[in-house]
């Protein structure tokens, strides 16, 4: 009998995806007791290939491709909507569960209908991490994180599983925190029940990138504007607001021909551009290629995370600092 589904979205990453499949291949949990869903956000040949030629095919193991991207979101309703267990475990294709960790999530579940739990993130880190390993550190610490998490089937199906709107890995997990909190579904802390987080490879300049994911912070907002407030972000970030319109203002004042004007502009700015860039270099590597990466993102992110705020604003018909 199934009493735990695994589901885990991927794409395109086999080499990641096997290795998580390897560590649920060492789950103290009999194999006939939890089945694995791999969700593939989207045709995946390449992740197919690789699953049919795993060298251990001990696991009770489904592959469920979808026919377009959709996102995590989607990926993740996808496959819960196919599993057979009642009780729903979560993680990514980039993590390594712990022997235990299915265990323990059935351990803490004392069978009833509705009910949220959420386990322990590590994630390794070198001596002197890069900025992106420091921010993806961050997991350690967060409430709920669907790299790690588990709730009752019934539960998801109450709350109507994920928002499929968060259409990247963003959010998507806050909101369905949220709509557990609102349910007023039993949500537990497992510490037993770990997985382990390592800092996959990030190419350079991939912070800029990330801002992106910042529109879907209006999203979050207009759902939950209050638990937002309490749970991610009491205020606005003044800082970008201040080097954004700073340099504008030395640019304008340029043109106009106001060059004190626009040098005490320019010097706002690059006082908070150094500022930022030395705080993001104060726990992190300070190897060539990565102090000059942040110099570069420190002055592009501000404006790529205000922009991508405006667009979200628009987006969703919402405004909020």
């Amino acid at each position: 009998m199934i009493r735990v589904s695994v589901v885990i979205p991927t794409y395109r990453r086999p080499d990641l995806l096997l290795k998580c499949i390897g560590a649920l291949c060492e789950q103290t949990l009999p194999k006939d007791q939890f089945e694995v869903i791999v969700v593939s956000d989207g045709p995946d040949s390449v992740t197919e290939h690789a699953l049919e030629n795993r060298p251990d095919t001990s696991l009770n193991l489904h592959y469920l491709p979808m026919p377009k991207k959709g996102g995590p979101a989607a990926a993740r309703n996808f496959g819960w909507q196919h599993a057979q267990g009642k009780l729903i475990a979560f993680t990514d294709d980039d993590t390594l569960p712990d022997s235990n960790w299915l265990t323990a999530y059935l351990q803490a579940w004392q069978g009833q209908t509705l009910a949220a739990f959420t386990g322990k993130v590590i994630v390794p880190l070198p001596p002197h991490p890069t900025d992106f390993a420091l921010n993806t550190a961050g997991l350690e610490k967060a409430d709920f994180v669907t790299a790690n998490c588990a709730c009752t089937q019934a539960s998801l199906k109450l709350i109507d599983g994920f928002d499929e709107r968060f259409a990247m890995a963003w959010r998507e997990d806050s909101d369905l925190h949220f709509k557990i909190m609102q349910a007023g579904i039993s949500l537990s802390k497992v510490e037993e029940a770990v997985i382990v987080h390592p800092v996959r490879q990030a190419a350079w300049g991939v912070s800029i990138r990330e801002q992106k994911k910042t529109l879907f912070n209006a999203l979050l907002f207009k759902k939950f504007p209050e638990l937002y407030q309490q749970q991610i972000q009491a205020k606005p970030p003044v800082t970008y607001y201040v080097m954004v319109i700073a340099l504008l203002l030395a640019v304008v004042a340029l043109v106009l021909q106001h060059s004190i004007i626009a040098l005490m502009a320019f010097a706002v700015w690059l006082l908070f551009t150094l500022q930022f860039t030395l705080k993001r270099l104060a726990h992190t590597s300070h190897a060539f290629s990565h102090v000059s990466e942040m110099l570069y993102t420190s002055a592009v992110i501000p404006f790529a995370s205000v922009y991508w705020h405006f667009y979200g604003c628009y987006k969703y018909g919402v405004w909020f600092g």
